[in-house]
């Protein structure tokens, strides 16, 4: 998940390492102006002659009638019997697999759960399963999304999923499901997301097939091995490691010239040449060369389509300003429409700033940074061929689907949120999995551009490293126990956690532990009593599935939120949402008297509970107006870009405070019984911030 802080610059908490001031993820690009104008002048594009001979397999694939691959067979008849891991490179079949698996049950009258870690992908997977499927047979649950929630087949976050999950515990009923699909399942070894995963497969009913979906698992087996343990039902593993496009890595030479990365398990002669070089050079390695002429260069050699993975969001912006237009007007009748189409369905986008670039250039940029309208927009022209180049950041890398012929990598480490690591197995794949396109590519390239921050000799380990192992991130929260307590007692939250995989890997947190500093918390704050059993309070605490649930019932006891003004409640659920440190001043001539009165009321109301929380040793992040003036300007009428402006933060960042807030309204929305009056200025609240640009229909 990409960090919407980047557009800000990056503070430290707690001893975390910033990164230097040029390798900042948000610094401009490394070299600019006169100098690296001056060394433009001297790219002169030519290649190796050994690339002669692969550069003459680059074309498109004759059409051939479709014939599964063995695994994706042996997939489909596990499944029936068992639950299934299939681990294959990104391209392969595995959607195919999930679609042939659906279709069985689907016939045989049973229900399907396909969950994701994305609302992105699970709208985009929805569109196109309702085209398959018939839409009057699929339904959606995001949270942004709710549609036909009673079909046979439903697609939906894994947070949507585990949700439900909690409810059929807390009723004694069993998931309406036959089978589960939870795509991108290396997501179980994320460190924000990976609890979420994990509890799906702990709570899960046994009965209920589990397909699991990824390209990039090194530890497979174990996983498996892990879910029989739980389940006590076999998991049977499928591992494909063939490529359905080969990769072939290629390296460019600050001098223009590209030759080949490696010769067989080794780097090229020339590059070893040129990496030793490099080391005496004065002044150590030569800066990347401009984009623009990058793209020429590969235009000659036909290597385009790509994908430019560059290291923040900025320099995918600055990249922009480096093109130049198309030579030829190929296929533009056929652009011109679709483009059309698309800004027909999204007119505010018709006034972007970056739609220029796209017509004039055929590229575009894809980030966190942005609406997600655009880069809906801007994934559909590239996977219907109409784009000569995205400059993304390696976060879209997981996940998002649209392939390129060539996909380029300018540095070998990349920013964890905290500092510079070096790449990881998993990230290193999960990009160049984007390497060709199957069926229209017969070959797939990977162009590495040596800089400041390229290691070529970590680049070739990638090549041949596998995937990272996935490690439980399974944790202790307040929603979690809260949730837990609902339906189980504390020795069965023992058992549970004892069968975590975290348990199964022995890692040394203990969870009982903090389970019952946890529970011990929440007897103290009236929400558990003495025998352990929620009180009337932790009940409908219970319903609020967010990160800081303990906060927003203090808010709601102590009537500290609104309870009249629909556009205040929206301000003042946002800063519960936004989990970065950056705060942004503000002119107090500009501010809402109202608001900042609103706001300093719930922080005081929330004071006495903060300081205990604290003294108990629990994190509590700070509430930041500015993100309450954001979400009120916005709840108020005000113009989106004037926003933007006068806060200086990104459509991306902006869209996604919105979108969190709402999904916190849709939590405070659920405590009809309890809070009628809030739950109904909650729905209120919602609607007067959920509009365009912040969303837009799937349907396609």
């Amino acid at each position: 998940m990409e960090d919407v802080s980047t557009e800000h610059r990056i503070k430290t908490q707690g001893g975390r390492k910033s990164p230097p001031a040029d390798r900042s993820p948000d610094s401009k690009p490394q070299v600019r102006g006169r100098r690296r104008s001056a060394s433009l002048s001297r790219l002169q594009p030519s290649i190796e002659p050994v690339l002669k001979g692969v550069f003459s397999r680059i074309g498109k694939p004759p059409d051939r009638e479709f014939i599964p691959d063995e695994f994706q067979l042996q997939a489909l008849d596990a499944i029936k019997k068992t639950d299934c891991l299939v681990m294959a490179p990104t391209g392969s079949g595995k959607t195919w697999i999930a679609e042939q698996a659906i279709l069985s049950v689907f016939r045989a009258g049973g229900r399907c759960w396909y969950a994701s870690p994305l609302k992105a992908l699970s709208n985009a997977k929805w569109v196109e399963f309702s085209q398959q499927f018939g839409a009057e047979h699929v339904g959606i649950l995001t949270g942004d999304t709710k549609e036909n929630p009673d079909a046979p087949i439903i697609v939906g976050t894994t947070e949507i999923l585990r949700n439900q999950l909690y409810d059929v515990m807390q009723q004694g009923e069993n998931l309406r499901c036959d089978l589960v699909i939870l795509d991108e399942a290396h997501y179980l070894g994320d460190r924000d997301r990976g609890v979420v995963w994990e509890e799906i497969m702990i709570y899960l009913p046994v009965r209920v097939n589990l397909l699991l979906l990824s390209a990039t698992i090194g530890n497979g087996e174990e996983i498996a091995a892990w879910l029989f343990s739980l389940r006590e039902k076999p998991c049977t593993v499928i591992r494909e490691e063939r490529r359905p496009v080969p990769l072939f890595p290629l390296l460019l030479h600050p001098s223009g010239r590209v030759m080949p990365l490696m010769e067989g398990r080794k780097l090229y002669g020339k590059v070893v040449e040129y990496i030793a070089a490099g080391k005496t050079r004065r002044g150590g390695k030569s800066a990347a060369p401009h984009i623009g002429d990058i793209i020429r260069l590969m235009e000659g050699y036909d290597l385009l389509p790509a994908i430019f993975f560059l290291k923040s969001r900025s320099e995918c912006d600055a990249a922009l300003k480096s093109c130049t237009r198309l030579a030829g007007k190929s296929g533009s009748e056929r652009f011109f429409y679709d483009l059309e189409e698309l800004l027909s369905r999204f007119p505010f986008l018709r006034q972007h700033r970056q739609l220029s670039c796209l017509i004039d250039y055929r590229v575009a940029s894809h980030h966190g940074g942005q609406l997600p309208a655009w880069k809906f927009f801007v994934e559909t022209m590239m996977k219907k061929g109409h784009l000569r180049a995205i400059f993304a950041t390696s976060t879209v890398a997981a996940g998002v689907n649209y392939p390129a012929r060539t996909i380029v990598l300018f540095n070998s480490d990349l920013f964890n949120g905290h500092e510079f690591c070096p790449m990881s197995g998993t990230e290193f794949h999960q990009m160049t999995g984007r390497a060709g396109r199957r069926g229209q590519d017969n070959i797939g390239f990977m162009l590495a551009v040596p800089g400041r921050f390229m290691d070529l000799v970590h680049v070739k380990k990638l090549l041949f490293q596998p995937p990272d192992e996935i490690l439980s991130q399974i944790r202790n929260d307040f929603s979690m126990v809260l949730n837990l307590l609902l339906s189980q007692t504390p020795e069965t939250i023992r058992d549970i956690f004892e069968n975590s995989l975290a348990s199964y890997q022995r890692q040394k947190h203990n969870l009982w532990r903090e389970f019952l500093r946890h529970l011990e918390f929440l007897k103290s704050e009236g929400f558990v009593d003495s025998s352990d059993r929620l009180t009337d309070n932790g009940i409908w605490a219970s319903q609020l599935r967010l990160d800081q649930p303990l906060l927003i019932a203090e808010g709601l006891r102590t009537q500290g939120f609104p309870e009249k003004d629909e556009k205040l409640l929206a301000a003042l659920v946002a800063p519960f949402v936004y989990d970065s440190d950056q705060e942004i001043p503000l002119d107090k001539r500009r501010t809402s008297r109202k608001l900042s009165r609103a706001f300093a009321r719930l922080v005081r109301n929330l004071g006495p509970l903060t300081e205990r929380m604290t003294a108990a040793g629990f994190p509590v992040q700070p509430l930041y107006f500015w993100t309450s003036v954001a979400v009120y300007a916005w709840a108020s009428g005000e113009d989106w870009d004037g926003i933007l402006e006068l806060l200086g933060v990104s459509d991306g960042e902006m869209a996604m405070l919105i979108l969190r807030t709402a999904d916190n309204l849709r939590q405070i929305a659920s405590l009809r019984e309890t809070h009628p009056e809030m739950a109904e200025l909650a729905v209120k609240a919602r609607d007067a911030i959920l509009r365009e640009p912040v969303v837009f229909e799937w349907e396609g």
